[in-house]
């Protein structure tokens, strides 16, 4: 999309004009649901934090000061948007991490540069949901420790921590992938 379409589109959005946010849903929806996917178990609760996501969007879309990237900004709310969900269900994101299966620490040579974005993504949704937040939001999204342990309500180490045990779990699981 053109910068100026996209600043058209976005001023009729700030207007609470229904077209330009069909538009504007229909152009980003689909990046934001795979970010979305790469956080939460199911397809239901991704679709449900896209939804969230996007009314949020639709509601401070007057913030947007056309400084920086749209796409940056809508991403940031999307994905806070699933930290927030995963925040609700503490439960199920609280985990023990001394109890967490074996690491390999290596992948043999010949599933190197063979792993395709499906293939992560499936692996990635064999984590436990910390490794995988944590995991996203460093490698994914560029988060720094610290960030991560703010956003988490975690400590910096914790954050570390986690970052490597999911990188040796994903090792292990796509050497399981290219071994069958």
């Amino acid at each position: 999309m053109h910068l100026l379409e996209l600043e058209h589109l976005i001023k009729g959005c700030i207007k609470k004009d229904n077209r330009s946010q069909k538009l504007l849903y229909d152009t980003f929806s689909g990046k934001m649901y795979s970010i979305c996917l790469r956080y939460m178990n199911s397809r239901e609760e991704a679709q449900d934090v896209l939804q969230d996501g996007f009314i949020k969007v639709f509601t401070k879309i007057e913030t947007f000061h056309f400084e920086g990237s749209f796409e940056g900004w809508l991403r940031r709310i999307i994905v806070n948007t699933a930290l927030e969900q995963l925040r609700r269900n503490k439960n199920k994101f609280v985990e023990r991490f001394e109890d967490s299966a074996p690491i390999l620490t290596s992948v043999p040579n010949e599933a190197e540069g063979k792993i395709e974005v499906a293939d992560l993504l499936k692996a990635l949704h064999q984590l436990a949901i910390g490794y995988r937040t944590v995991f996203n939001l460093f490698v994914m999204e560029g988060f720094t420790h610290a960030e991560i342990a703010e956003q988490l309500n975690v400590s910096e180490s914790t954050s570390k921590s986690q970052l490597s045990r999911a990188r040796a779990l994903l090792k292990q699981i796509i050497q399981q992938q290219h071994a069958g």
